[in-house]
């Protein structure tokens, strides 16, 4: 049996996730979408190249669901037959773009479970199930790669959900990485800026309130200017950061750095 890399990565359906999806497939690597909706080319693709692919529809504000699934199908693998095994926590979303107490309590909600929850009770999953090969002697490489934003960093007016969604990405990053630093085969972390990308969030931002959105100039003049990356362009820049040789060793990073 030839062994495989696993590779999980969140909100595949569309956008820069779905771009990583497509440049992920490949005969030796089993590569897990869970995301709301399946993509039927993505599927056929996987087909023609003879690349192990299982999708999973599910909604990511579904946090507990989402973990204990992927913690049973990584317990159910055997250790020998993997090379790698790599989380990719990507999927995220903008609630109503406003202040604070104009945000309904239900996007409020969804906004954090799916931008910090899922990716935190994931993470704890996939190193839960990891951690047990570890123990029966497995070695290979364990990487957490999680998509932040600048936003995570610098705050802005009317994006409260949003911003403290990726601020708290790179903050339970850190820690977790100290954590894995401790063991002897620990996994490797990294929160990290793609940029600005080209996508359906960014749609959303210049369709937002001017009277409730100081900055939406801003992204407009962005688009205008043409300094939105291609999905496809951020995507390979993306996954290139996580074969650097040293992932890792600087948890929170940007692409652009």
């Amino acid at each position: 049996m030839i062994a495989l890399d696993i590779t999980i990565l969140t909100g595949a359906s569309r956008g820069m996730g779905l771009a990583m999806a497509r440049q992920l497939l490949s005969p030796s690597r089993h590569l897990l979408c869970i995301s709301r909706g399946t993509h039927v080319a993505l599927a056929a693709e996987a087909l023609q190249l003879n690349a192990p692919l299982s999708q999973w529809s599910h909604d990511l504000s579904d946090t507990t669901g989402a973990a204990q699934h992927l913690q049973a199908w990584l317990a159910g693998l055997e250790a020998h037959s993997m090379r790698s095994a790599t989380l990719i926590n990507n999927a995220g979303m903008i609630p109503r773009i406003g202040p604070l107490e104009a945000c309904p309590p239900e996007e409020l909600s969804a906004a954090l479970r799916v931008g910090l929850e899922a990716p935190m009770q994931l993470t704890a999953a996939f190193l839960r199930a990891t951690n047990a090969w570890v123990a029966k002697g497995w070695q290979g490489p364990r990487k957490v790669l999680n998509i932040s934003s600048g936003l995570g960093r610098h705050a802005m007016a009317a994006q409260a959900p949003y911003c403290a969604a990726k601020a708290g990405l790179d903050h339970f990053t850190r820690c977790c990485a100290l954590d894995e630093a401790q063991k002897p085969h620990g996994a490797r972390l990294v929160s990290l800026a793609p940029g600005v990308i080209d996508t359906d969030m960014q749609v959303q931002l210049r369709a937002g309130d001017p009277t409730a959105f100081p900055d939406l100039q801003r992204f407009v003049e962005l688009q205008r200017q043409g300094q939105l990356t291609p999905p496809d362009t951020a995507a390979a820049r993306v996954l290139a950061w996580l074969e650097h040789p040293d992932f890792g060793t600087q948890p929170v990073a940007d692409v652009r750095d």
